[in-house]
């Protein structure tokens, strides 16, 4: 009898092969259509409106780690522990968050920027569902880690600071036709705060923090400071070197609290080894 129900809930790779294959299919257009925002930068970064909160070109190759992290998310899916929740748990929000990400990069593309927020902020919602369905399903172990925790952890990271960019694109002056005033400085320095305060949260999210979002903050962050140069605006440019600054506290923050709980992990394999050859 108990082999019976073995056999009735023993997993395949082709159960629900369907959204599987969906999920691969969405995966290659998805990351098609970011591969060339990266590979053919001066058609999109150089003609894009520039505003004040703009980072520097180098700052959307981030696109190429998630891409590469979701790789292994893709493959992730046809193992046991990986179907339980990216195809039980996750369901059909994958293969739609990658079409509303495909019609974000197509309106930016084209300079759109009202649909280009407007879509920017259904992706950002859709990450965030799946982030949060991620930190409460999946476990700590090593491939939940790197197949899931850290590709979209970073991705939300992403989708946050993308959000406060492309808002700024779409009603921030052109900082190659106008100077900065106080109403556009005060919004750049509200914005940097905004992302400021994600990354904090990121840092305090658990004992461990989260690392991966802290480093898209701190990368972006970097990447503004880097474009916005002096002669632009000097209030801007010290402003987002400040807060880049601050945020490599909250990032090496989660570092240590990662360091710990790995550490934290092999004390307790190596105590519960001693307690199996018999220690008392």
């Amino acid at each position: 009898m108990a082999r019976f129900l073995d056999l009735t809930t023993r997993t395949s790779w082709r159960d629900d092969i369907l959204l599987k294959l969906c999920n691969v299919i969405i995966y290659v257009l998805f990351m098609g259509a970011n591969a060339y925002t990266v590979l053919s930068p001066k058609d999109i970064y150089y003609t894009s409106k520039e505003t004040y909160f703009t980072p520097a070109p180098w700052a959307y190759f981030i696109w190429a780690l998630i891409h590469l992290l979701l790789l292994g998310t893709i493959i992730y899916q046809f193992t046991r522990p990986g179907k339980q929740i990216i195809i039980d748990g996750l369901g059909w929000r994958f293969p739609m968050l990658g079409i509303i990400n495909a019609m974000y990069i197509y309106s930016w593309t084209i300079g759109e920027h009202l649909y280009e927020l407007f879509f920017i902020l259904f992706v950002s919602s859709s990450v965030t569902y799946i982030y949060s369905i991620i930190k409460m399903t999946a476990s700590r172990n090593i491939s939940d880690e790197l197949f899931l925790h850290l590709p979209f952890s970073l991705y939300h990271g992403w989708s946050t600071v993308l959000v406060i960019v492309t808002a700024f694109e779409a009603f921030g002056v052109d900082a190659i036709a106008e100077p900065a005033g106080i109403w556009t400085a005060s919004f750049v320095f509200l914005g940097l705060f905004f992302l400021e305060a994600a990354s904090f949260a990121y840092a305090s999210s658990s004992t461990e923090g989260d690392l991966p979002g802290c480093i898209a903050i701190s990368w972006s962050l970097w990447a503004i400071f880097a474009h916005q140069t002096v002669e632009r605006s000097d209030f801007v440019h010290w402003s987002a070197l400040g807060f880049a600054i601050l945020s490599m506290f909250w990032l090496l923050r989660s570092a240590l609290g990662l360091v710990k709980m790995i550490s934290g992990r092999r004390w307790l394999r190596g105590e519960e080894r001693t307690s199996l050859l018999g220690g008392r």
